[in-house]
């Protein structure tokens, strides 16, 4: 199978820069008006989508510097903004005769209902409710995973390309030194032990193995689009 290569987009950058990552990618990750995005910029990002053949999934995230920072949410408040982001972007989707093709938190939500049970557990179930038949991209043997698994609600498992491991399986905080790979040959290193089956080296040595079905480059990492153009190469078929 070959592996799915993803970026979120949508999230302030230049129109132009829009364009060029999502000829590169196979599915893209649109921001919501939650952590980023307006109705102008979802909307083009469907339409560049629907132009190129490039799969579109919602992006929810939280307001201000709640996107990515570590914070507190409440069920109530994560299914709220489920509900009312993905519902924009999945109303747009249907005007322009796409399929909403998946669903993936951002930041600090990402990450939240990966730590805490009932955070996991409310996500998904609000996807299987509301957007039954949607999958989710979710962190490759997460929580989420094996709560989508159990719950039956199809999962695509997702590697970083440009983003530290820890032991444990999760993402090196941003803050910390090295947490974001700037160097092509470290991501093409990575994308091809990947594409061969042989997992994710960690910072500490660890070979965490992880069989993802979906890779994700940044589209805010400085030199986004040449990484995204070695990427697509590499998880090219043949």
């Amino acid at each position: 199978m070959r592996l799915d290569l993803n970026c979120d987009l949508g999230e302030g950058e230049p129109v132009a820069r829009t364009r060029a990552l999502m000829r590169q990618v196979t599915s893209v990750n649109v921001a919501c008006g939650g952590h980023a995005g307006d109705a102008s910029s979802m909307e083009y990002c469907v339409r560049l989508g629907r132009e190129l053949g490039v799969r579109v999934g919602a992006h929810p995230g939280l307001a201000g510097n709640r996107g990515r920072s570590e914070t507190v949410v409440s069920v109530e408040e994560l299914e709220w903004v489920l509900l009312q982001q993905i519902s924009a972007l999945h109303r747009l989707t249907k005007v322009h005769r796409m399929r909403l093709h998946h669903v993936k938190l951002h930041g600090a939500l990402y990450h939240a209902v990966e730590h805490e049970q009932a955070l996991g557990q409310a996500y998904v179930s609000a996807l299987s409710r509301w957007f039954c038949g949607v999958p989710i991209y979710s962190l490759a043997g997460g929580r989420v995973a094996a709560l989508g698994r159990s719950m039956g609600v199809v999962v695509w498992e997702e590697a970083f390309a440009d983003r530290a491991y820890r032991a444990d399986g999760s993402l090196v905080p941003r803050a910390e030194p090295n947490a974001l790979w700037l160097d092509v040959a470290k991501v093409r290193e990575r994308l091809r032990r990947l594409r061969a089956g042989q997992g994710i080296v960690a910072v500490t040595g660890e070979t965490l193995a992880m069989r993802p079905r979906t890779v994700c480059l940044h589209s805010d990492t400085p030199g986004s689009l040449m990484l995204a153009r070695m990427a697509a190469r590499e998880l090219s078929p043949g």
